[in-house]
């Protein structure tokens, strides 16, 4: 780690983007906190019509926001966000990935590593938007799952599974610098299915990025554990491995770095969140599935228009649920986005819940106290206050 001056590193960035070397860069560990200055903020370069522009991805609480600048503007915007608004960037160019963190008094000390990012080319941009996963590129996985043909030409029937599986990658590629460096990542898939996420993931990390994974895939039905099994074997995949069981009875870790859990039923997604958190994962990512614990329980005289009526009070227990799962999370100190994982017209479960420490992971007193009224209001018990019984602050 090596300290520069203020006009070196400043001059070295807009070179970067001047050459358009500049990769990928991410910002994080605002100096304020407050609600105007994104916890992080994710730069690439993109291709469009008239030319190199800058993709400016700002990551708040509770939803994405997307600017793309030219070069000039966009290189001003960035050294202008280092100077005032962020403690830490991670910048990937094709020589080396250099990491900044800054000091109170605005000096940069330098760390340079070896280059991860694989390409100078942008992405291109409205035209034609580029998937972590091409078609025309044989993916094997893919092939044996009978999502694509060998030649890599995607079947029309499995189309919109194609889209879901790229739709989970670009999820996940955007907390992988939230997730630890330097050693194997361990990561569990709850419910896991016939599998088609968990292979993707693995494509992703341990083929595509060459990062050290151990997966392991949990799911109830003996028959599919037996072919993913077999699957994960025929592909080489000799650090995924398949086993049959219950969410709330795994006991085969002590600790995660990443929990998915995909279509638990009811509280299972519950069971899944409490192991994930127990684990001390860095990143959860849960779709919830059906869900009739709160259905039982809510009440309200003020909401009594919506809760007399069977369809809507389904729906609000449904959200409510979720909007519980996600305040507990915060609570715990998490950072959660609920997000939109494939298009609704295809289902009505189409929403995911992604969660990932930032940083240093505090107990959030407010949040906790927001939780118990929203609680109070509706007459809740939720199941993943129950399964973590010694996780919450006490409110005073």
């Amino acid at each position: 780690m090596s300290e520069t001056g203020q006009e070196e590193w400043q001059r070295t960035v807009a070179e970067w983007m001047e050459r358009g070397e500049l990769l990928h860069a991410t910002l994080s560990q605002p100096r304020r906190r407050d609600d105007d200055t994104p916890p992080k903020t994710v730069v690439r370069p993109v291709a469009m019509k008239d030319g190199l522009h800058y993709q400016f991805e700002s990551h708040y609480k509770a939803k994405v926001l997307h600017r793309n600048l030219k070069e000039e503007e966009a290189s001003e915007t960035l050294l202008s966000l280092l100077k005032g608004d962020y403690r830490q960037a991670l910048i990937k160019t094709p020589q080396a990935d250099v990491q900044l963190l800054f000091s109170k008094k605005g000096k940069a000390a330098v760390r340079r590593l070896a280059p991860t990012a694989k390409s100078s080319v942008p992405m291109e941009h409205n035209r034609k938007k580029r998937r972590v996963l091409e078609e025309g590129s044989p993916v094997p996985f893919l092939v044996e799952l009978g999502i694509m043909t060998p030649e890599g030409r995607v079947h029309a029937k499995k189309q919109d599974k194609f889209r879901q599986i790229n739709r989970f990658l670009e999820m996940v590629s955007d907390v992988l610098d939230d997730l630890p460096a330097g050693r194997e990542l361990r990561i569990v898939d709850f419910g896991c299915g016939k599998s088609y996420l968990t292979f993707a993931l693995y494509h992703l990390l341990a083929v595509e990025l060459g990062r050290p994974i151990s997966v392991v895939g949990l799911d109830l039905k003996a028959d599919v554990i037996q072919f993913c099994s077999e699957l994960a074997g025929k592909l080489g995949y000799d650090r995924l491995q398949f086993l049959v069981g219950d969410i709330a009875e795994y006991e085969g870790l002590t600790s995660a770095d990443m929990v998915v859990t995909l279509h638990a039923c009811d509280t299972a997604t519950d069971a899944a969140l409490a192991k994930a958190v127990g684990w001390g994962a860095s990143v959860i990512m849960s779709v919830p599935c059906c869900q009739h614990e709160l259905f039982g329980q809510v009440e309200s005289e003020v909401l009594a228009p919506i809760l007399s009526q069977g369809l809507l009070k389904e729906r609000f227990a449904a959200l409510a649920t979720d909007a519980v799962r996600g305040q507990l999370l915060e609570t715990l100190g998490y950072k959660v986005q609920m997000l939109e994982f494939v298009d609704p017209e295809h289902t009505p479960k189409n929403l995911l819940i992604r969660a990932v420490v930032s940083g240093r992971k505090e107990l959030s007193l407010s949040k906790w106290q927001e939780y118990e009224a929203f609680k109070s209001f509706l007459g809740l018990s939720p199941a993943l206050e129950r399964m973590l019984p010694g996780a919450w602050p006490v409110s005073r």
